[in-house]
């Protein structure tokens, strides 16, 4: 199809005319209609502001010896159930806590979850990733959440299934005191003004021991010069609830620690019950579950003496444990369906009633469903050297807890460094020292996914890294990674962790301070009837070394590992509101009689380090490079270090200008090492000059700024200054009638310290000819007058 363009017609002067007398008249009216428009301005309105009342804020302070810590509520995230703000010199933290309002089935646990977010602008800065912002949870702001969640779910009531959520969040930090207590306060600040069923308020503190002297909430520096540091959470009439820390403390000083914190920690409950007071919500009410007591009694009645011979059996192991009693609760609820027609919550009365049986045999027999008395500990064996290509290891088992602990040795480059945000908040820049803990699904024979490193996991290995980092010595040339993995779990593995570590460490011949062990104590408590808020202990069992099932069926679990003089580590959960600190301190006595054991068996196996390292350890040497060599040695961007390190395997380190660390896997690739760098400094070794001596230089190029001579065959061009060349200022060599070729004497002043280049000069010498040319004209002089005068 063919488009034919057709010429346009062509216009007359007449319809010329009158197009553009057209245009005109609409050009002209629409400037009038603008110009109209523009001569308006717009009158400006302002808008009225609705006036309320100013928003009261309530503040309360708590006097501790150290300092006072200011405690608000009523300005901030007024939508939460409730909010707090703790502010102690110039670091401040806000926690919220919200509660569905609509309670979930009955899950058997309180579903309280704890978040703690670091975020880069309390400290004004920013985060360097690629995104400039928070990227998840780092590992310190989990094992801070965890230990705010230990310490405010023992006060939660029972049969309380509300989802609850607490969130700490850092607004400012000054950088030199601590926002990990501060958050535990404020979380229960709010919780203590939120309509949130809750038996609180807590009060936390940190304490420090330096000089006999206890410090509440130290700071940075203070907290660096301590023996000690402890965190304490305590409750109303002095009763503790949560206790963490590392330390090298003799127990006498550890229990006075613990005094002064409870102490401390009741001024901070004080006054967060006086805000509880001024602005604290009703708390909202919930029905306790009815039980069909019925019901209650007839599964009672089908179990218990199956209960009964089931943990009075101590040929029973974990498993088998396990299997009889869930096989006596699938027959007594058999049973019991086919009696009743409503059978809810039977599974919960059965489980129940096993935890009442099993508490009632400990205090009526003073046994447990092991065959143990209540202070005794279980079977301990134990092995080190199972693996020869390994630098250390270890396999540690106490019962049905076994756990194989390794010891890689490696670099200081392979040190754990902090990111910035971290280093600023805790002080620590990096880690050459670490514990990384491994929970596979197997060790408890179930089916789980093997992923990213959980939070309990965190939290366990952080435990033992606190009890071992104190024994191993602090000058220690590597870094050193000791890892756990647990084997068979039937309770305390954390602290399993801990003995297994310290042989593995004997093992790899890494010069520890003492040996260190570790214990889980547990507790059974029975209470006074009445309001579950104001009940106390009538009656308690300390147990010592506990199996998971005293774990589960208990009320306590308080880790503690130290060495034969020392406490370095501990940290006690609790499932009741408190523990009086009789009841602690008596825990601690008993628990440090058990870890003397347990190190006396552990020594049978290995007391010592090794004397002498595996073949295949690695090794490490200091090499003096001379610093006119440097340059050559390290090459172009690093090109010659980078080729040795991959031919010896080796890697290469400068500690200071000429001097540099090798560190090889084993003796033979730091020998392969040393000899290659032999070889080069031995290739460039030059004869030895004369300090002040004269020499002949040989110009071999010509520059701006000087001339590059060398003083004898094979030698590395070195630059001749213009100021060096001459008396004379001249603006280029070629002023001189220097060429290349050209030869003329320099004097050798030595090599520059910093730079390692030779300092050569030719002015000298010119100084020094010029000085005896003047002396003999001198001398020329007076002799020729004298000649004069004797004609």
């Amino acid at each position: 199809m063919a488009i034919i363009f057709q010429k346009a017609p062509r216009l007359s002067r007449y319809q010329h005319f009158a197009t553009n007398l057209w245009l005109d008249v609409k050009r002209k009216r629409f400037r009038m209609f603008t110009t109209q428009f523009d001569s308006v301005e717009p009158e400006e309105v302002l808008c009225e502001i609705q006036k309320k009342p100013d928003i009261e804020e309530h503040t309360v302070v708590a006097n501790t010896s150290n300092g006072n810590i200011t405690i608000s509520a009523g300005k901030l995230a007024k939508f939460a159930d409730g909010c707090a703000r703790v502010t102690l010199n110039d670091t401040t933290v806000m926690a919220t806590a919200v509660s569905k309002e609509k309670a979930n089935a009955q899950s058997g646990f309180v579903p309280l979850t704890v978040v703690y977010q670091q975020k880069a602008a309390a400290l004004g800065r920013i985060p360097l990733n690629f995104l400039r912002r928070e990227l998840g949870q780092n590992e310190n702001e989990i094992l801070t959440a965890r230990m705010i969640d230990r310490s405010l779910r023992p006060l939660f009531p029972q049969h309380f299934n509300w989802d609850t959520q607490i969130i700490c969040n850092p607004l400012a930090m000054d950088g030199n005191n601590f926002p990990d207590v501060l958050s535990i306060n404020a979380a229960s600040a709010a919780l203590a003004i939120s309509d949130i069923p809750w038996m609180g308020p807590v009060g936390a503190v940190r304490v420090a021991y330096i000089n006999d002297e206890v410090i509440t909430n130290p700071n940075k520096k203070q907290l660096s010069e301590s023996e000690i540091n402890l965190i304490v959470v305590a409750v109303n009439r002095s009763n503790i609830v949560m206790l963490e820390g590392s330390c090298n403390i003799l127990l006498n000083g550890l229990l006075k620690v613990i005094k002064h914190g409870v102490k401390e920690c009741q001024f901070i409950v004080k006054a967060i019950e006086q805000l509880q007071k001024k602005c604290g919500k009703p708390k909202r009410l919930f029905a306790k579950p009815e039980i069909d007591m019925q019901l209650y009694n007839e599964i009672k009645f089908l179990s218990i003496d199956g209960l009964h011979e089931i943990f009075t059996d101590e040929s029973h192991d974990k498993l088998s444990r396990d299997n009889a009693i869930s096989n006596l609760c699938k027959t007594v609820l058999e049973q019991v369906n086919e009696k009743f027609e409503n059978t809810n919550g039977a599974s919960e009365m059965f489980a129940q009633i096993c935890k009442s049986a099993f508490r009632d045999l400990i205090f009526e027999k003073n046994l447990r469903c092991d065959g143990r008395t209540l202070s005794m500990l279980r079977n301990i064996n134990s092995e080190v050297n199972l693996f020869k290509p390994l630098h250390g290891s270890a396999l540690f088992q106490r019962g049905q807890t076994q756990v194989l602990c390794t010891v890689a040795l490696d670099s200081p480059n392979s040190a754990m460094r902090m990111d910035r945000i971290s280093m600023l908040s805790s002080g620590l820049k990096e880690k050459n020292f670490f514990v990384h803990y491994e929970f596979p699904p197997f060790a408890t024979k179930e089916v789980g996914r093997l992923g990213p490193v959980g939070r309990r996991e965190i939290g366990h290995g952080s435990l033992a890294e606190k009890a071992l980092k104190v024994i191993v010595p602090d000058n220690f040339p590597f870094t050193i990674r000791l890892t756990s993995e647990v084997l068979e779990s039937n309770g305390s593995s954390s602290m399993a962790t801990v003995c297994g570590g310290t042989l593995a460490l004997l093992d790899a011949g890494v010069p520890i301070k003492s040996s260190c062990a570790g214990v889980a104590m547990g507790i059974i408590t029975k209470w006074s009837e009445g309001d579950e808020s104001q009940s106390e202990i009538t009656d308690y069992r300390i147990l010592t070394d506990l199996l998971g099932i005293e774990d589960y069926m208990g009320d306590m679990d308080f880790k503690i590992a130290g060495t034969f003089r020392k406490i370095t580590a501990l940290q006690m959960d609790i499932k009741v509101r408190g523990l009086p600190a009789k009841i602690v301190m008596e825990t601690l006595t008993q628990a440090k009689g058990a870890l003397t054991t347990i190190l006396m068996e552990m020594n049978k196996t290995c007391a010592a380090p090794r004397k002498f390292f595996k073949g295949n350890q690695p090794v490490m040497e200091k090499v003096t490079v001379p610093v006119h060599l440097r340059s050559r040695f390290i090459g172009p961007g690093g090109t010659n270090v980078k080729k040795l390190e991959m031919d010896a395997g080796v890697e290469i380190t400068e500690e200071t200008v000429g001097e540099f660390i090798i560190f090889a896997p084993n003796k033979s690739a730091l020998k392969e090492a040393t000899q290659i760098i032999q070889e080069i400094i031995e290739s460039h070794k030059e004869p030895q000059l004369e300090f002040g001596g004269v020499y002949t230089a040989t110009i071999v190029e010509i520059k701006e700024h000087g001339c590059m001579v060398t003083l004898y065959p094979n030698m590395q061009p070195v630059l001749i200054h213009m100021s060096q060349l001459d008396q004379r200022n001249v603006s280029h060599p070629s002023a001189l009638g220097m060429e290349v070729g050209h030869q003329f004497q320099v004097k050798y002043f030595g090599r520059d310290p910093v730079s390692g280049m030779m300092r050569l000069s030719r002015k000298v010498l010119q100084a020094t000819a010029q000085v005896i040319q003047n002396h003999f004209k001198k001398v020329t002089t007076v002799n020729g007058d004298d000649s004069v005068k004797g004609n």
